[in-house]
């Protein structure tokens, strides 16, 4: 893992995922759409119907959080992770269809891990607890879709400088593995 930050800018092309690796400190900026297990099953449920989905996946980072209520004044409440995992069954089929990247906490599964390296796409890390702090890095959030989700509503989130850590990328090279056997040879 190295100190240096990369810039990500999205939309993340298919080539730019694949040059990342796990470790690798990012900085994200521009549109990043939150949407968490309710919203993930409405899009696969409308890409089962050969309907659109609410925006254009080609590309785009997903954020897999539920932010606090919006203090007056501010772009967003505390905007920290949610766990992964809970979005597994859906995931291969959003990266399937476009998505590039996804943010989150904890580790995502195999067939997530199998999407990711067949169709090149990366897993980033959010700190979990820091939800504060990670919401300085959001300018402007904007329900786009399934609003009456409430905090699990689909936003279209433009972020600055949004700090992250590539956990796992698309040549199957995993974070939480690796620093585990890092730890463990010293």
């Amino acid at each position: 893992m190295s100190d240096e930050k990369k810039h990500v800018r999205t939309p993340l092309t298919r080539e730019a995922a694949r040059q990342l690796r796990a470790g690798d400190n990012v900085l994200i900026t521009g549109t990043v759409y939150s949407a968490r297990d309710a919203a993930h099953k409405r899009m696969v449920d409308t890409l089962d119907r050969g309907e659109k989905l609410p925006f254009d996946p080609v590309g785009q980072i997903v954020y897999y959080v539920g932010p606090s209520p919006t203090p007056p004044g501010k772009p967003i409440g505390s905007a920290g992770p949610t766990t992964s995992y809970r979005m597994d069954a859906y995931s291969p089929r959003m990266i399937e269809v476009g998505i590039a990247g996804m943010i989150g906490k904890g580790e995502v599964g195999k067939g997530v891990v199998e999407a990711m390296k067949k169709h090149g796409a990366v897993y980033f890390a959010a700190v979990g607890g820091a939800g504060a702090l990670i919401a300085k890095a959001i300018k402007k959030s904007t329900a786009i879709a399934y609003e009456e989700l409430g905090a699990e509503a689909i936003c279209r989130m433009e972020v600055e400088d949004f700090p992250a850590i590539v956990a796992q990328d698309a040549q199957g090279g995993n974070l939480y593995v690796e620093g585990v056997a890092k730890y463990q040879e010293k």
